[in-house]
């Protein structure tokens, strides 16, 4: 027994199972966050942010944060401090996505100039302090679009609404997708998609006011669905010209640009008699008419048709003799 004691002295004299000095306890901070972004949406200042995924001291976040937004006016000098004990404090329920969204009535602050910041606490109470502070000018609530109303037109679907602000967002669903994205912008309560017939779309449209520190957004308008079907034939040719040949008369006219263009229709009447159908041909702008009689007179008329066939008006008519 007394060797067995002695053994065991001397292992821990000569160190063996030395750990060395006591480590500092980690302070376990939630790291600042850098990205807040911040909106004028409706009758709400909107701030948007990425929750850290790590402490200040490198470590991962196990457990849930908390945290608060404050909107506040400039002070002169600007200390953070200062803004923030004058700043209007809205508490947040533990998030449970990475990116959180999160507003607060902006009424107070019509018309004043404010920072906006977020501020992330861990378990423990502890907190790296305020985020980056994004600025706003604040102006009254832009009023959501009304009435939004698609159609289907020649050139796509005209989207018309009614509103009063400076510009407009379009946002636009297609077919079976899930999320809306941006389509387009324009000044005007009128807009026109280049959409594909036959294909379901739907629709939605925001105000907007944005420039220098303003960036304010309606609510987004409920959607509107439409599938546009092509009934709208192409343009009436133009330029139809006739020239008196040996045996022949023969036609030229200005080629239609429409993408669906199938053809066209040649029509023929003589004297002053009704028009008839004489022929067709695919795409190519002329024709040459072998059934004539010598000293005759024959007026002519083309139109163009689409794919689905549908049919332009005839073109302005030209009349001729044949030889």
């Amino acid at each position: 027994m007394r060797c067995l004691l002695f053994v065991m002295s001397a292992l821990l004299w000569s160190g063996c199972g030395y750990v060395g000095e006591p480590l500092t306890p980690a302070l376990r901070i939630p790291a600042r966050v850098t990205d807040l972004s911040a909106i004028e949406r409706g009758s709400q200042i909107v701030v948007t942010f990425t929750l850290p995924t790590h402490t200040t001291e490198g470590l991962v976040i196990k457990d849930p944060v908390t945290f608060e937004v404050g909107v506040g006016t400039l002070p002169n000098p600007f200390q953070v401090d200062v803004w923030a004990a004058g700043a209007r404090i809205s508490s947040g329920a533990p998030p449970t996505a990475p990116t959180v969204r999160q507003g607060v009535p902006a009424g107070e602050w019509i018309d004043k100039f404010v920072l906006a910041g977020v501020k992330i606490t861990g378990w423990n109470g502890r907190s790296a302090g305020w985020s980056n502070l994004v600025p706003l000018s604040i102006v009254a609530p832009l009023a959501q679009p009304e009435n939004l109303h698609a159609e289907g037109v020649s050139t796509g679907v005209r989207l018309t609404w009614q509103g009063s602000a400076p510009r407009y967002r379009i946002y636009r669903r297609v077919g079976a997708e899930r999320q809306s994205t941006l389509l387009g912008e324009t000044d005007h309560p009128e807009y026109t998609d280049p959409a594909e017939y036959g294909t379901a779309y739907h629709y939605s449209v925001e105000a907007m006011h944005t420039g220098g520190d303003i960036h304010a957004f309606s609510e987004v308008c409920p959607e509107v669905g439409i599938t546009p079907i092509d009934r709208f034939p192409p343009a009436v040719p133009a330029g139809l010209k006739a020239l008196s040949s040996t045996n022949s008369i023969e036609l030229v006219w200005d080629r239609d640009t429409e993408p669906d263009l199938a053809g066209y229709r040649i029509y023929r009447a003589q004297g002053s008699g009704a028009f008839e159908k004489l022929a067709e041909t695919q795409e190519v702008p002329s024709y040459s008419d072998h059934q004539i009689e010598a000293g005759k007179t024959y007026r002519y008329a083309v139109s163009a048709f689409d794919k689905l066939g549908n049919e332009s008006e005839k073109s302005r008519p030209v009349e001729i003799s044949a030889q």
